[in-house]
C-alpha cells in the first residue's frame, strides 16, 4: 500500500493534463502495456473471485481463465491496430470519444458512456471488496488487532485508492501493473507446487478427495452444469474484447507495430498467474472436504486462509503485497475509464465543455470510490459473481458496437444505440428484478447474443451509414 501512494506521487509529476490522466501519453513500451492489459483481467476478480469459485462449483470457473486467453487473440487481431490507427485520427481520452468518431454520433458516445459507467459499478466494487476481505483477514489473524469490521478495512483501503488514483491517474495503473504482474507470476508459479506438495498424492489426491464428496465438481462442467459453464465460454471468450479497461490500452502504447509482441506477453502472464486460480480453489476445496480445515463461511476467503495458514510467511507476503497492487491499479483503472464516461463523455454527447477537467476528473473518481464502496458494501453478493455481472454488462454493450463496428463499415449509428440500450435492459432488468435464468446459463451471455444479433440486422436493415474518410482509411489497413 505504501508502494502504490508513493507510485501515485511519482506519477503526478507526469500528470500535467487529462491526455496524461487518460491516456499515459500514449507512450508506453512492450512490458509495460503488456503487463498491463493481463493484470487488468486478474486482479481482485482472479485472485480472489477465482479462488472462491473453483472452492463453490469445482471445474466450471476453468472455462472463464481458458477462454479469457482465446478472448485475447480475439481482442488483439480485430481491436489493436484499428484502436491505435484511431487513437491517431481523433486524439481521443476515452473509449466513447473513438465510439463517436467512428460512427459520427452523439447519442451513441452517450449512450456508451453510460454503459461503461454502470459496468464499471459492478466491477469496480468488485475490486474493493475483494481488497476490503483480504485486508479483513489478515488484520483479524494478526496480534495487534482483535477485530475489525469489513466497513473499516473499505474505508482503509478506499482511502488508499482514492489518493493513488486522484494523484496519478492511468499513469500509476499502468506502472504498478508492471510491477505487480511481475511478482503474481512468480508468486502464482511458487503457490501451485505448494498446492502440488501439499497432500502426498498432488493433484491427483486433490482430485480423488473431491470426486468422493461430488464427482461432478471434478468433472469438465463442475456443479455449474454444461449450459452455465459453456455460456461462460463465449462471455469470456467474446466479452474479453469488449472490457473497456483492456481495450483503453490498446490506445496507449507507443508503436503500432508493437501490438505483436505485447499479445504474447500478455498470454504468457496470464496464463502463469491464473495457476493460483485454479490450484488454491482445488486446495482448500479438499482441506475442508477431508476435515483438515473447517467449513468457509465465505468463499471468497479461499485464497487469504490458503496464503495464510498453508505457504510459507514470506511467500504468503509477497503474494499479498502483489494482489494489493493488482487491485489498486485495476480499480484505478476502472475509476480511470468510469471518471472519463462522467466528465467527458456525456457532458461532450449533451455539447457541454467542463472547464478546469484535470480538476473535475480527480473530484468526480472520489466521488466514484464513495459510490462503488457503498455498492459493494451492501449489494451482499460474492467477488466473482459482482465481477462476472461487470463483465456481461460490458461485454454485451461494448463487443457489436466495437469488435464488430470497428471491422464493418455497413455499421450504423441506429444498431449501435439499439443494441447498447438493450444490453443494459437485459443486464440489469435480470439482475433487479432477481429473474432465474434456467440452465445456470449466465445472462451476460444472453445479453450479448441478442444484442449482437439486434446490432447485425438493423444494420442490414438501415441505409448505408457514412464514415469519416480518415476512419475509413484507417479500417481498410
Amino acid at each position: 500500500m505504501l508502494l502504490t501512494v508513493l507510485v501515485g506521487i511519482w506519477a503526478l509529476r507526469k500528470t500535467k493534463s487529462t491526455q496524461d490522466f487518460f491516456m499515459a501519453g500514449r507512450d508506453l513500451g512492450i512490458m509495460v502495456t503488456g503487463f498491463a492489459v493481463f493484470s487488468s483481467l486478474l486482479s481482485g476478480f482472479g485472485f480472489v473471485g477465482g479462488p472462491a469459485l473453483v472452492y463453490k462449483m469445482g471445474m466450471s470457473s476453468v472455462w472463464m481463465f481458458v477462454c479469457v486467453i482465446m478472448g485475447f487473440n480475439l481482442s488483439f487481431f480485430l481491436l489493436a491496430k484499428r484502436l491505435r490507427l484511431f487513437a491517431e485520427i481523433g486524439n481521443p481520452i476515452s473509449l466513447p470519444d473513438v465510439v463517436r468518431l467512428r460512427y459520427d454520433n452523439a447519442f451513441t458516445q452517450g449512450l456508451m458512456a453510460l454503459a461503461i459507467i454502470l459496468g464499471v459499478l459492478g466491477y469496480l466494487a468488485t475490486q474493493i471488496l475483494a481488497m476490503s476481505i483480504v485486508l479483513q483477514e489478515i488484520l483479524n489473524a494478526s496480534s495487534f488487532i482483535e477485530y475489525i469490521s469489513i466497513g473499516y478495512c473499505m474505508l482503509i483501503s478506499c482511502s488508499i485508492l482514492v489518493f493513488y488514483s486522484i494523484t496519478g491517474g492511468i499513469v500509476a495503473s499502468v506502472y504498478t501493473d508492471l510491477v505487480q504482474g511481475a511478482i503474481m507470476i512468480f508468486g502464482a508459479i511458487l503457490i501451485f507446487f505448494s498446492v502440488l506438495n501439499l497432500f502426498e498424492g498432488g493433484f491427483q489426491e486433490i482430485s480423488q478427495i473431491i470426486a468422493q464428496d461430488d464427482a461432478g465438481a471434478i468433472g469438465p462442467w463442475g456443479t455449474l452444469g454444461a449450459m452455465g459453464s459453456l455460456s461462460w465460454l463465449f462471455v469470456f471468450m467474446m466479452g474479453g474484447a469488449g472490457q473497456p479497461h483492456v481495450i483503453t490500452k490498446m490506445m496507449m502504447y507507443k508503436n503500432i507495430s508493437d501490438a505483436k509482441y505485447i499479445l504474447p506477453t500478455s498470454i504468457i502472464g496470464y496464463f502463469f498467474s491464473a495457476l493460483l486460480w485454479l490450484s488454491i480453489g482445488l486446495a482448500m476445496r479438499a482441506l475442508v472436504i477431508s476435515g483438515m480445515y473447517p467449513a468457509l463461511s465465505n468463499a471468497d476467503m479461499a485464497a487469504s486462509v490458503y496464503l495464510q495458514y498453508y505457504t510459507n510467511p514470506i511467500l504468503a507476503g509477497l503474494v499479498f503485497a502483489g494482489l494489493f497492487a493488482a487491485i489498486m491499479s485495476t480499480a484505478d483503472a476502472f475509476l480511470n475509464i468510469g471518471t472519463a464516461a462522467i466528465m467527458h463523455d456525456l457532458p461532450n454527447a449533451i455539447g457541454i465543455k467542463i472547464k478546469n477537467d484535470l480538476f473535475w476528473a480527480r473530484v468526480v473518481t472520489f466521488m466514484l470510490t464513495v459510490i462503488a464502496a457503498l455498492f459493494a458494501r451492501y449489494s451482499g453478493d460474492l467477488v466473482a459473481i459482482l465481477g462476472a455481472f461487470g463483465w456481461g454488462t460490458f461485454a454485451a454493450a461494448i463487443v457489436p458496437v466495437v469488435v464488430i463496428g470497428f471491422n464493418w463499415k455497413r455499421a450504423t449509428p441506429l444498431a449501435a444505440n439499439v443494441c447498447i440500450i438493450s444490453s443494459l435492459l437485459i443486464n440489469f432488468s435480470v439482475k433487479i428484478l432477481d429473474i432465474k435464468v434456467p440452465y445456470a446459463i449466465d445472462i451476460g451471455a444472453i445479453s450479448l447474443i441478442t444484442s449482437m444479433l439486434l446490432f447485425v440486422s438493423i444494420s442490414l436493415l438501415s441505409k448505408k451509414p457514412f464514415i469519416n474518410k480518415n476512419v475509413e482509411a484507417a479500417m481498410d489497413l
